[in-house]
């Protein structure tokens, strides 16, 4: 159990150094390019704190447990959204750029529709697969185009990434992406072997372990990134971060991973019927609430990342519930969540949004 547990904690420091390196050489060419820091907070950075979800969910299809890579992409987002979105809108309320209300978020919540819509046969394919993909590749060269037709000069931002980041040539900040994947690919590899040995010596499922233990510790980077904007005051990438990182998990963790099964014969990533009938629920119910959240006065306040915390809590409780197999204490649970907590929350939130509206 030591060795595993060293094993997990090497891996995951390996993961967030990777990560720290990847989206570090990756922003500074970006900005040189004149990609704007919103953008950049929607893509690079992103995608690149995300890449701890990739690999560890393409390495453990490679090593045949399915289940613990849906679960990581889908636990990734539940904690993305609540439990960092949350924590950086406690250290400062987050203003909100119209562009990720009007156009990221709806595409965020439809990327997850379309992941529940072609996990309804309870396996995702590889056109499923292919499909998801794909759209993520359109949606980053979209992003990029959109970016470039508004008029950023590469000049502006390229100084402001140097007086952030202490500037860099193109070719050192390409070693660093570089020695970012190398990182990430030895980080995902240890995580996996220690996450089954977890899953196996605690007798629960790879998919639980998946969507608490390993989901959280792979998003350690998305909580790096997003903290560390929201003390500098750079809100936008805070917020981009959460959203972007969301988009890469849906489409790019889990098409990747279900092309990954179909190349190791797998046929597939299969969908366990506890994620398609509560997790993604859950995950979707918590994209959702960033819309209305985001509309009040445009910013996420400080109430609202408490509120977005102690649901995290109550998710991770209900996990630790299931995980211990206590029927009665489950049902109390649902009962309390379901007869007071989610209508309080509802009338609190129409109520809120219904006043910020008036006051514009």
């Amino acid at each position: 159990m030591l060795t595993n547990a060293l094993l997990f904690i090497g891996g995951l420091v390996a993961l967030v150094a990777g990560a720290e390196l990847l989206v570090r050489g990756a922003s500074r060419l970006a900005l040189s390019f004149g990609i704007s820091p919103l953008v950049v907070g929607l893509t690079i950075v992103a995608f690149g704190t995300s890449a701890p979800e990739m690999t560890v969910s393409v390495g453990a299809v490679l090593n045949g447990q399915t289940g613990l890579a849906l679960g990581n992409a889908v636990g990734s987002n539940v904690f993305n959204v609540l439990f960092i979105l949350g924590l950086a809108a406690l250290i400062a309320p987050l203003a909100v750029h119209l562009q990720v209300i009007r156009q990221e978020v709806p595409i965020m919540i439809g990327a997850a529709l379309l992941v529940m819509v072609v996990a309804l046969d309870g396996n995702i394919g590889t056109f499923d697969a292919a499909l998801l993909f794909g759209l993520l590749l359109a949606y980053t060269v979209f992003l990029v185009r959109q970016s470039r037709a508004q008029g950023v000069e590469a000049g502006d931002y390229a100084a402001h990434d140097a007086e952030r980041a202490g500037g860099g040539s193109r070719l050192l900040n390409v070693a660093l992406l570089l020695a970012g994947l190398a990182l990430l690919a030895g980080g995902s590899e240890a995580m996996v072997r220690a996450a089954v040995s977890f899953a196996r010596a605690f007798g629960v499922s790879e998919v639980m372990i998946g969507l608490t233990i390993v989901a959280i510790g792979t998003s350690l980077p998305e909580v790096a990134a997003s903290v560390a904007a929201a003390l500098k005051g750079e809100r936008d990438i805070a917020v981009g971060n959460v959203v972007g990182s969301c988009v890469f998990n849906l489409l790019g963790v889990i098409g990747l991973g279900g092309l990954a099964a179909a190349f190791a014969g797998a046929g597939g990533l299969p969908v366990p019927a506890s994620v398609m009938h509560f997790d993604l629920w859950v995950m979707l119910a918590a994209l959702v609430a960033c819309l209305p959240i985001f509309l009040t006065g445009r910013e996420v306040a400080r109430w609202e990342g408490g509120l977005f915390l102690a649901y995290y809590a109550a998710y991770m409780a209900y996990q630790v519930l299931q995980a211990r197999q206590s029927p009665d204490l489950l049902q109390a649970f649902n009962g309390a969540m379901l007869g007071f907590v989610l209508p309080l929350t509802v009338v609190t939130v129409v109520v809120t949004t219904l006043r910020g509206q008036a006051r514009r």
